[in-house]
């Protein structure tokens, strides 16, 4: 198997999980995914947008890690967690995926807005990158003469 380097964007959102998925998950029971309402409307996005975690063989490719996101809010805020002037810590799930660095930025703000929309955080924290390398696993040299015949 050879592996080559595909020209990607990474997205990355940090999504609040209560304290009790958080552990479970914590402890490597993956079965959290599944009873997490955020999370689960957050996989489906990714599974309905056929452009995010595309790898060729495999589909809506996703990286998770656990932390805690913190803040204070200030005038004018309507947290969903938390009260103005307060100092909060929130137990959260960072989901990290790919997308094509071509893909055009129709289809990159909708399935952006689309997850501005699921979100409970009256200001998500969302990260985009500009493009990136990411490793690609090629066909081997047999299999792809053989589908070329």
């Amino acid at each position: 198997m050879k592996i080559e380097m595909k020209s990607v964007r990474k997205l990355r959102v940090h999504w609040p999980i209560a304290s009790e998925t958080f552990s479970r998950l914590a402890t490597g029971d993956a079965e959290a995914f599944k009873n997490e309402a955020g999370i689960a409307a957050l996989l489906q996005a990714l599974s309905e947008s056929p452009d995010l975690g595309d790898f060729g063989n495999y589909r809506h490719v996703f990286e998770s890690g656990l932390g805690f996101e913190g803040f204070t809010c200030t005038d004018g805020a309507n947290p969903t967690l938390g009260h103005v002037g307060q100092r909060t810590i929130s137990p959260t799930l960072v989901l990290t995926t790919y997308f094509d660095a071509a893909l055009d930025d129709v289809a990159v703000e909708r399935f952006l807005q689309h997850i501005v929309n699921i979100h409970p955080w009256e200001v998500p924290v969302i990260e985009l990158t500009g493009p990136i390398s990411v490793s690609s696993t090629a066909l081997p040299a047999v299999f792809e003469s053989e589908v070329a015949s």
